[in-house]
């Protein structure tokens, strides 16, 4: 299976950076993601949960989307994309950790005192 990426980055004077990705068709029809197995299969190692592949948080300006880990990057480990645009940034674990949890408050309702 393959799938589209669209643009990456872009800089209109100099160019510009597009992404495809090839995928097994699993037999209930989803693709193998391998950022989302190596992630769930790194995370607890550097403080974050499984679950949290995907999850989105806010930096305060800008929101973003859990997009993997790498641990050849011992300093900026985690992947997010930022989501009006895609583009990649890296993250400390500990920061994604603290803002993950920080949007898990946001949306407790006011009465719960967890």
């Amino acid at each position: 299976m393959a799938e589209g990426l669209g643009v990456q980055a872009m800089d209109l004077r100099w160019n510009f950076e597009f992404g495809a990705r090839v995928s097994i068709a699993l037999p209930d029809g989803s693709t193998m993601d391998p950022d989302r197995m190596m992630f769930e299969a790194l995370a607890e190692e550097f403080g974050l949960s499984p679950d949290d592949f995907g999850r989105e948080f806010s930096t305060g300006r800008d929101r973003f989307r859990v997009a993997g880990i790498d641990p050849r990057r011992p300093k900026y480990p985690i992947s997010a994309n930022r989501i009006p645009d895609g583009k990649g940034y890296k993250f400390t674990a500990e920061n994604v950790a603290f803002l993950l949890q920080a949007a898990i408050k946001d949306v407790t309702p006011k009465g719960d005192k967890t």
